[in-house]
């Protein structure tokens, strides 16, 4: 075999790998679709009616926490809306865990001192230092409080006034229920095509991926906001452990592998944004994916070994592996490339690769988008068509800036947590 053969046969090879781990994952999508669409057949919903409301007397106590760090222009909103809920003030325990450093700790103080006065529980939670990021900010707030319940909102969410009256029924009804997470909808959606890009990818995980996920029993992860904890559950675990920038992620699986699960509610929807800017969605995607793989460097282990159905623990793996999708496919871009250098400019040798890809891509990508597009009267079909067109692209360039800092991750790098800039609509 001569030199040019054997590095033309490298490339392709680990060309191939590169393939095969999308198609993987492309492929556990797409089953999510097929069994989404299965029990929109069968008239399978979710948990959002799977318990009847509690009587007056049996409202328990509620810790709800709403971690900040140097927002001031949403902090008042988020203390309103949060006493604004429809739930006995005398069982509503309030938590603002401020870790700021600028204005925003004046700002908040005023605004508690006033909801305080009008009868409002709610507690201002300063630390001395940032250590831990949310999770320490989290940890901190529970050694406080000793609520059987903690609901979570992240500090731009505003929520309906009966969250907690639709969504404690739920996981008051299964003592095994860890968490009950709430479907999220955005109140920029419509601000710009970024927005509208985000909002396919968001309302696909929601509607098919953690409502499917749920209704199978199997891992699914609890989202950091618009959720409500079991405080038992946390317990059982050890509390928040602080290593990953997902420890949301981390503290779901923890609880999963004691025996724990989640319940996923589509009604109501905790309404909250989204980034509005190329660069802030970068940085917020980045920290997502870097985090993921700092919980799979721990979790892998443990899920295949868990006393689950092979199932569960395959789709348990994929769901914290699928960020490898990113590097995987800037090798697959870098590699077309030097194949394609190898062969003296020639892409002929790969058309039936780019089909594949093609095939692949558009399945699931309009799998995924299209039926919660549909379902949830988004917008228009041309309107579809249009935003649907950028995503391929947008993944692209997600790709290749962030595969690089998932490698040095997975190399072991820390990364700090950097917070996605949020003003009130």
């Amino acid at each position: 075999m001569t030199a040019q053969g054997l590095l033309v046969g490298l490339i392709d090879f680990a060309l191939t790998l590169c393939v095969l781990g999308m198609v993987a994952i492309g492929a556990s999508f797409l089953l999510l679709v097929g069994r989404f669409l299965y029990d929109q057949l069968r008239g399978i919903g979710d948990g959002s009616k799977a318990a009847p409301p509690l009587a007056e007397a049996d409202l328990p106590h509620v810790v709800l926490q709403i971690p900040v760090f140097n927002e001031p222009r949403v902090v008042e909103g988020a203390l309103r809306a949060a006493c604004a809920l429809d739930w006995p003030k005398d069982r509503l325990h309030i938590q603002l865990l401020d870790d700021s450093t600028d204005e925003t700790t004046e700002r908040a103080a005023e605004i508690i001192a006033e909801l305080r006065a009008a009868g409002s529980d709610v507690t201002h939670v300063r630390r001395e230092d940032r250590s831990g990021f949310k999770a320490g900010a989290c940890a901190a707030g529970l050694a406080l409080d000793n609520s059987p319940f903690v609901a979570m909102l992240d500090v731009d969410f505003r929520p309906p006034a009966d969250w907690l009256r639709r969504a404690i029924p739920v996981i008051v009804a299964d003592p095994k229920a860890g968490f009950v997470q709430a479907r999220c909808e955005f109140a920029n959606y419509r601000k710009n095509w970024l927005t509208r890009v985000q909002g396919l990818i968001l309302d696909a995980h929601f509607m098919i991926e953690q409502r499917t996920r749920a209704n199978l029993g199997w891992l699914f992860q609890f989202n950091g906001t618009g959720g409500i904890w079991r405080r038992a559950a946390i317990d059982s675990v050890g509390g928040w452990q602080d290593y990953s920038l997902t420890e949301d992620l981390d503290l779901t699986i923890r609880t999963a592998l004691a025996g724990w699960h989640g319940r996923f509610i589509s009604e109501p929807a905790i309404p909250g944004q989204m980034p509005e800017g190329m660069r802030d969605w970068r940085r917020q995607q980045r920290r997502w994916s870097n985090g993921f793989i700092q919980v799979a460097q721990r979790t892998i282990g443990p899920l295949w070994n868990a006393p689950w159905s092979l199932a569960n623990r395959i789709s348990s793996i994929s769901l914290v592996l699928h960020q490898v999708f990113f590097p995987l496919c800037a090798g697959a871009i870098i590699f077309i490339i030097l194949g394609i250098l190898a062969r003296g400019l020639s892409a002929s040798a790969y058309v039936p690769l780019f089909a594949l890809i093609f095939v692949m891509a558009t399945s699931v990508v309009i799998g995924m988008t299209l039926p919660p597009y549909l379902a949830l009267k988004r917008g228009s079909v041309w309107r579809y068509i249009a935003t649907m067109a950028m995503l391929p692209p947008l993944f692209i360039y997600l790709a290749v800036a962030n595969a690089p800092k998932i490698i040095q991750t997975a190399r072991g790098r820390q990364e700090h947590f950097k917070r996605t800039p949020k003003k009130e609509h």
